[in-house]
């Protein structure tokens, strides 16, 4: 899985180009020994002495009135602590949310889906306290179900949520609908007219699970003060502490976070899970309290991505450029708001696609209804959007008789095209290039499960499960690009902070980053300290670990840590170069005038004139003394979108990735096997590559686990989950992964930190269609679902 890398405008580093593991070297994860060993402590590995074991009741059905709840059987059980109702919470306070505060600590009055979390227990064995929360006795008189936008939109529906109050009510048409965003550009209806060909689909988008290997977990541990440290693995150090501290009535800064060892996170660690009900416990009971849910629980303990409804129309000249596109988005966002308004916003701005059409009318909704609550995903709206729009993109190309990556680069954006939403793309857009890059790449062998010793069914469809020798088996091939933002969006205001601090340590100058950024395993802990190494001109570098002791960080997500926090590290390691270089001034500089000029360097740990003039070593400079500064960073503002027409400037930044797919397909039992996915993606500055290059194959990963096989299936009848494990839930293994070549290209963002662009989400973008256009030039079959199932290719 090699990769190639490509430099357009380079990125000047001014300080510490000599500093060993500085920016753009592959420096190795300082945990990843530690994590492919078996040693990493992650946070349900956490322990303390007399610590109690909390256990979370969930309700049985998806919506129904709470008739009663009888607790005295779980309180009267030997080694049960506590075992607390929603009558029990401690604070006028009892919601919790992203956004919209409307998912309650423990449900009250009725549930609103399967799982919903119900009572709390707490004892001195975790069996202990699933058998005493087995013991509470709760009637339900159960409610009509809300599943589908027919049944959530009907003039007579039952409200999930009775007595709405948010900012979205008041430009949504049903109360069952979380938010709504239009987005009119020029006129489709007349741009229809000149169209010599028009294709409309209707496209269905699975509901995936996130799918981290470590499960939610944390420890509480009540304080001598009245508050209480909760360790915990997250995304979100601060957001958590600003829906926890209401809930439990303290002020914040008497709940204190840390943050623990993250074992993966894709999304569904951004709200809240176990972290309010660890500290109720610990609270109630005054012990520590640790909770670790299981993979069963774990299905309903967190949100996932929400599945999508997409109806599109395109319409293109006969030489292919595109005329207009209207489209309608449906997202279930089930029972709760989560990230729903913010998912819609994606969905609705980039439904278009990395194309230019002048002439479109989109609208995206999330809807509320009693299926599991659906929140944030990688690459989340924009997700959804591609799939449709890729789909499309072949469809016309086969009504048109043109060559689908033709077709593309023949409507691709780049540098300055105006997007549908009014705004701008001021850096480069390199979409027609990794188009070009990825059709021009050598295909793998044919059949190459053959071999002058035999078959190798490991490369045949079916795999070890030796279904068959060859019989049967097509091969396909399939392309798709696509657009992600960057950051936060819609005027958000996002920002990140850091602390850094120099000093010398048994002689040598040493360098602190302190981040409350989450680590869930995207690289941070090595691009801080490569960051701090290339400004300060220091070998030794230190990551504190993170919690709320400084400033937020924000979300481990939208691609935005390291332009964000990378930004953050960088401004307040600039601020602490100038302090050093300031204090070496005020010491040295009448010996020496050279000290006086603007032009000077940290490398090595030393201080250099631009011409490489060594003035004077770092442990001289610094001796006694030491600089620590604590400062925040933004990006560009961004804008909300127009309620009524989608217009602004709602994102700060965009990346690009294009998949091409070569997959084999047994059509006589339905069963793919992917063999390559070939990636080109820009990633402006490729700060640590190789940590780059296992981000985009991770996320061209994930891309195909939705294509082919991963589902959470609920049952429309009960709106409950029927696979809630790794045993029904299926994502791909190693065997499943195919060979994923990289080509990277640097074009800088000129308004980035060395030009940087965020690359998480991108892959997982143009993955999942790129696979599934592969399938169809095998089958022949339209396939506008995912995942593709046998069934689905035998028409059994």
């Amino acid at each position: 899985m090699g990769s190639t890398r490509t430099t357009g405008v380079p990125t000047k580093l001014t300080q510490g180009s000599q500093t060993k593991g500085g920016i753009g070297e592959s420096t190795l994860r300082p945990d990843g020994t530690l994590k492919v060993t078996g040693e990493f402590a992650y946070s349900s590995d956490m322990w303390h002495e007399d610590m109690l074991w909390g256990q979370t009741l969930r309700s049985t059905v998806a919506h129904a009135e709470i008739v009663s709840i009888d607790i005295s059987e779980a309180l009267a059980m030997d080694g049960v602590y506590a075992v607390m109702t929603y009558d029990d919470l401690p604070a006028e306070m009892k919601n919790y949310g992203l956004e919209i505060q409307d998912t309650p600590v423990l449900a009250h009055g009725k549930v609103r889906h399967h799982g919903e979390p119900v009572a709390l227990v707490a004892a001195d064995h975790p069996e202990t306290a699933r058998r005493a929360a087995a013991k509470i006795v709760v009637e339900y008189k159960e409610l009509p179900l809300i599943t589908d936008e027919a049944s959530a939109t009907a003039p007579d529906a039952v409200l999930v949520h009775e007595g709405r109050t948010d900012s979205h009510m008041s430009h949504v048409p049903h109360p069952n609908i979380v938010h709504r965003q239009p987005i009119i550009r020029g006129n489709a209806a007349e741009a229809a007219k000149k169209a010599d060909v028009i294709v409309k689909g209707e496209y269905t988008f699975g509901m995936q699970d996130q799918a981290f290997l470590g499960p939610e977990s944390g420890l509480a541990v009540p304080a001598e003060d009245g508050g209480v440290d909760l360790y915990v693995a997250t995304q979100w150090l601060h957001s958590d502490l600003e829906q926890i501290a209401p809930v439990l009535g303290l002020p914040e800064e008497k709940v204190r976070m840390t943050l623990s060892g993250v074992g993966g996170a894709f999304g569904g660690r951004e709200d809240i899970s176990m972290q309010i009900h660890a500290c109720l416990l610990a609270l109630r009971t005054g012990k520590p309290v640790k909770i670790v849910y299981n993979r069963f629980e774990s299905f309903f303990g967190h949100v996932h991505r929400h599945p999508a409804k997409l109806y599109y129309e395109h319409g293109a000249t006969k030489d292919g450029k595109l005329t207009h596109m209207k489209c309608k988005i449906v997202l279930d966002g089930g029972a709760y708001a989560s990230a729903s308004p913010a998912v819609v916003g994606n969905a609705s701005s980039l439904s278009v696609g990395p194309y230019v059409i002048d002439d479109v009318e989109i609208e995206a909704i999330a809807l509320y209804t009693n299926n599991p609550p659906c929140g944030a995903m990688r690459g989340f709206g924009a997700v959804q959007a591609c799939f449709a729009y890729e789909a499309q993109m072949d469809k016309l190309a086969a009504k048109l008789g043109m060559d689908p990556v033709e077709l593309r680069q023949l409507n691709a954006m780049e540098q300055g095209t105006l997007l549908p939403t009014g705004q701008v793309v001021d850096s480069p857009a390199p979409v027609a290039e990794i188009l070009r890059r990825v059709k021009s790449r050598p295909l793998p062998p044919e059949r190459q499960w053959e071999s002058s010793e035999g078959s190798d069914v490991r490369q045949l469809p079916g795999g070890l499960s030796n279904t068959t020798h060859g019989e049967g088996v097509v091969r396909g091939v399939g392309y798709a690009v696509g657009i992600k933002n960057v950051g936060f969006s819609e005027g958000f205001d996002d920002y990140s902070t850091a602390k850094v601090r120099m000093e010398v340590i048994n002689g040598e100058p040493v360098a602190t980053v302190h981040t409350a950024m989450a680590e869930v395993g995207q690289g941070g802990v090595t691009v801080h300290a490569q960051i701090a190494r290339t400004e300060l001109g220091v070998n030794q570098v230190t990551i504190h670990p993170a919690d709320t002791q400084v400033g937020s960080a924000g979300s481990s997500s939208a691609s935005r840590q390291t332009y964000v926090t990378g930004g953050a590290v960088k401004n307040s390691c600039e601020l602490v170069r100038e302090k050093v270089l300031e204090i070496g001034r005020r010491k040295f500089g009448s010996y020496h005038p050279a000290w006086a000029t603007a032009e000077l360097l940290l490398e090595g740990g030393k201080v250099v004139t631009d011409g490489g003039e060594v003035l004077g070593d770092l442990v001289d400079v610094l001796e006694d003394e030491s600089v620590e500064i604590e400062a925040e960073w933004r990006h560009r503002p961004t804008e909300p979108f127009d309620l009524k027409t989608g217009q602004g400037n709602g994102h700060v930044q965009y990346s690009f990735a294009a998949h091409r797919a070569v997959v084999e397909v047994d059509t006589e039992l339905g069963l793919v096997k992917v063999i390559e996915l070939a990636v080109a993606q820009d990633v402006g500055k490729a700060l640590n590559p190789l940590s780059v290059l296992g981000q985009i194959q991770g996320g061209t990963t994930q891309g195909l686990g939705v294509a082919v096989m991963e589902e959470i299936i609920v049952d429309p009848k009960t709106a409950k989950v029927k696979n809630p494990s790794f045993t029904d839930y299926l994502i791909p293994t190693i065997l499943d992964t195919p060979t994923i070549p990289v080509d990277v290209l640097e074009l800088a963002d000129e308004h980035a930190p060395y030009g940087l662009r965020g690359i998480g989400e991108a892959p997982t973008l143009s993955s999942t269609p790129a696979v599934l256009a592969a399938i169809r030039n095998a089958t022949g079959l339209e396939l506008n679902r995912t995942p593709v199932r046998p069934e689905h290719l035998t028409g059994t």
